[in-house]
């Protein structure tokens, strides 16, 4: 198991984080533009990956889109504005957030601290700290840290869900050949829609 030491941000950080992910939404939904991240806090600038995370609080609410990545040469604020707009886009969750969608999102970012490799993923797996990415194939996906515990997963589902998500057969983790990487990650969401910002 190898780690790699990654940002570690204050609670006002990532309550900025949210507020920048926000406002790249928005500005990329209602005007096409990319938010500029202006005069970054002082932690924006490490490189490092980040994830940002949009829920819809319509019905019984549900994931509008995720972008993001574990491993980033890019600085901080610049990864956050650009997973916004990913998030938002069609690429994400199929369809484009249009604008009568953003007065219900809420918004959630994952600031990468550690990046673990390992070989033994289910023994080194801590649920409810650890993001997991798989890679092989040519195919790869992730969940968030977070996921497994507001899902009730056990460690082994967990692993068959990212593997799931990245096209990949449910035991794929097992495979020789796919890479399996945990990170883990400061969680800041917003509790509703704009509203104020809690540390997960």
């Amino acid at each position: 198991m190898s780690q790699r030491q990654g940002v570690d941000l204050s609670f006002e950080d990532g309550a900025r984080a949210v507020e920048l992910a926000r406002e790249s939404v928005e500005s990329y939904v209602e005007h096409g533009q990319r938010e500029q991240p202006g005069s970054m806090r002082e932690a924006f600038y490490e490189r490092t990956g980040a994830f940002v995370r949009l829920e819809s609080t319509r019905g019984r609410g549900s994931l509008r889109g995720c972008a993001g990545g574990y491993r980033s040469g890019e600085q901080l604020g610049h990864v956050i504005v650009d997973a916004a707009i990913e998030a938002a886009s069609e690429d994400s969750c199929g369809s484009e957030v249009s604008p009568s969608e953003l007065p219900n999102l809420t918004v959630s970012v994952c600031a990468v601290r550690n990046v673990v490799l390992t070989d033994d993923p289910l023994a080194d797996i801590d649920l409810g700290t650890h993001g997991v990415a798989i890679d092989g194939g040519g195919e790869n996906g992730w969940l968030y840290p977070t996921v497994p515990v507001e899902n009730g997963w056990s460690a082994r589902e967990y692993l068959d869900r990212t593997c799931r998500k990245a096209g990949l057969p449910p035991t794929a983790w097992q495979d020789d050949d796919v890479v399996v990487t945990l990170f883990e990650g400061q969680v800041f969401r917003e509790r509703d829609p704009d509203g104020s910002v809690e540390q997960v």
